[in-house]
């Protein structure tokens, strides 16, 4: 199989977008302070000792209900309209897939993904959207009246591996299992071909998987802001990831030349790995 396929792979909240996309969205409705609610959920999860993700949806739509907000799929789909995005966002996907065209000659593709704890009802309503290839967050299940019920689908921290792995493998459909074996030359993006790009601890698990099986990563963090730049700089020295950057996507800002440097080297990768093996299927007909 030929691996002419990249994978650039993000995180959404503090990597995308500034802040967490809940408080563009569904706060305001609420009229809820984002400090008082993610307060709030660590405080009752520590009472029920659960999974924050689960605790935090699971009171966000108690507080739509208290308050009578509907909060359906499409009503979540029309806030999606008020997501904020780091400068050069919306324009940065097509950029790089210019990019990769010409510096492979038009051989070479690459494949957008957002791997987020957030909730797809909103991501999948956002201006990106178009521009990305599969999105895997965190869903509720709806009734019969379109009104969310429970979390169908909640992606933690390290869940969030598991859609690493559905990508190396070609496995993207949930209904596919991923725990059969599979020889590493039948998987069609190998990890070496993919860019992981997050902002902070809850990103460590992809970051580690991504840069151990000799893919990459890159921790990006607010500009001007110290807490990120200090998370990001811990990360980079314990060598979770290969560099770090603040969050500008915009055409030669930091970030953007780094992810350049990367992707030229995943390209001659990718062209000795197909070069090789076009050699051995000539050498093996010969044979024959």
């Amino acid at each position: 199989m030929k691996k002419n396929i990249i994978a650039l792979i993000y995180d959404f909240d503090g990597t995308l977008s500034p802040q967490p996309m809940q408080e563009y969205t569904v706060f305001p409705e609420l009229g809820i302070k984002p400090r008082v609610f993610w307060d709030e959920v660590k405080l009752e999860n520590k009472k029920i000792r659960g999974e924050e993700i689960i605790t935090y949806m699971m009171l966000m739509l108690k507080k739509a209900n208290n308050a009578h907000l509907k909060i359906s799929k499409s009503d979540l789909g029309k806030m999606a309209g008020n997501v904020v995005f780091f400068p050069g966002v919306e324009n940065f996907f097509r950029r790089m897939n210019k990019f990769v065209s010409k510096e492979s000659k038009g051989k070479i593709k690459v494949r957008h993904y957002i791997i987020s704890s957030g909730l797809k009802e909103i991501i999948n309503k956002t201006k990106i959207k178009g521009n990305i290839y599969k999105i895997f967050a965190s869903e509720y299940q709806y009734d019969e009246y379109n009104a969310p019920s429970y979390p169908k689908l909640v992606v933690t921290d390290t869940v969030k591996t598991q859609f690493l792995f559905r990508i190396n493998k070609g496995k993207e459909d949930l209904l596919e299992s991923i725990n059969e074996y599979m020889a590493e030359e039948d998987r069609p993006i190998p990890f070496s071909n993919m860019i992981y790009i997050g902002d902070g601890l809850t990103d460590v698990p992809c970051m580690t998987v991504a840069t151990k099986n000799n893919g990459y990563a890159i921790a990006v963090f607010k500009p001007k802001i110290k807490n990120g730049l200090k998370t990001c700089k811990m990360l980079f020295s314990k060598a979770r990831v290969d560099y770090i950057a603040p969050a500008d996507y915009r055409r030669n800002s930091e970030l953007d030349k780094f992810i350049k440097i990367l992707l030229k080297t995943i390209i001659q990768g990718i062209i000795v790995y197909n070069s090789q093996r076009d050699m051995v299927i000539k050498r093996k007909i010969g044979e024959a």
